[in-house]
């Protein structure tokens, strides 16, 4: 287990199983030195234990934590493309999607969630650039989907 694998295990956290795509795409494509991750939603083992507009069925508070669900998705999937999450050298930007009740402004609150366990997680190298953006629906009725780039070493 690597540095970041160990990290992760030390905040009482696991990645999930990687799903695959549920469309003609690709998890993530490395181009040079840069990861861009495809859009990733809450699952767990399959299951979407998050489901609805944050601001109707869903809370800020819980649009954070499928926030940071996303987050170990995602890397879930990075370490299947590059074979070990220590070869992620930075987090270099998170776009995030919330599925929101019209009128709902706490997206960047919902984000959140997926900014501060990237910290946890890399330290200084977690803090990125990042929007926060409503959208009318998400696929399967997630709550939130992030896109993410990553700066990888080796």
């Amino acid at each position: 287990m690597g540095r970041i694998e160990a990290r992760i295990a030390e905040l009482g956290l696991r990645l999930p199983t990687p799903m695959p795509p549920v469309g003609n795409y690709v998890g993530g494509k490395l181009v040079g030195e840069l990861l861009y991750m495809a859009g990733h939603g809450p699952r767990v083992d399959g299951q979407l234990p998050y489901v609805g507009k944050v601001g109707r069925e869903l809370s800020t508070q819980e649009g954070y934590q499928a926030a940071r669900l996303v987050v170990l998705n995602t890397l879930a999937t990075a370490k299947l493309l590059l074979g070990d999450l220590d070869r992620i050298a930075e987090v270099i930007k998170v776009f995030g999607m919330v599925n929101a009740v019209e009128g709902y402004r706490e997206t960047p609150k919902v984000l959140d969630g997926a900014s501060d366990l990237l910290v946890e997680i890399f330290g200084e190298n977690g803090r990125h650039a990042r929007s926060a953006v409503g959208m009318a629906a998400l696929p399967f009725d997630i709550p939130v989907e992030i896109e993410m780039i990553f700066r990888v070493s080796g």
